[in-house]
């Protein structure tokens, strides 16, 4: 892949998953910069403070099911700051969760980019990375 992106976030509380992810991004050498957060709360924080707007990514991939602040918290604090923020974000909701509620919960915000269930495979992992560059160039 010749193209990367500047940063991509992770907010999930899987340390397996996580490593597989920060494996898989290195291996195809997709970005330069890569954050995990184990939880919203962490990232959201991130987000606020105006000291690290040089690392704000240009793709979030979100679990849902995590501690402090999960998924759903995280995408109702995060369109709340959008606005301040003025880089494109691609948000990306990846979960184990086959539960047909939360997919459509998922679709029902316009922040949401795509829901991506675990485990993700490669052909899965490029389309996502796809979509970020789209949404980049856009």
């Amino acid at each position: 892949m010749s193209k990367t992106l500047q940063t991509v976030w992770i907010i999930d509380d899987d340390e397996i998953y996580k490593y597989g992810f920060r494996k898989y991004i290195s291996i195809k050498k997709i970005c330069s910069n890569v954050f995990d957060f184990n939880n919203g709360r962490e990232a959201i924080n991130y987000l606020k403070d105006p000291l690290n707007i040089t690392h704000l990514p240009d793709i979030i991939f979100l679990d849902i099911d995590m501690p402090i602040l999960d998924g759903w918290g995280f995408v109702n604090e995060f369109s709340e700051l959008k606005s301040q923020i003025e880089k494109p974000i691609t948000l990306l909701m990846v979960t184990s969760s086959l539960n047909y509620n939360d997919i459509v919960r998922a679709r029902s915000y316009p922040e949401v980019s795509d829901y991506i269930v675990k485990p993700i495979n490669v052909s899965e992992f490029s389309a996502a990375f796809n979509f970020g560059f789209e949404k980049k160039i856009a």
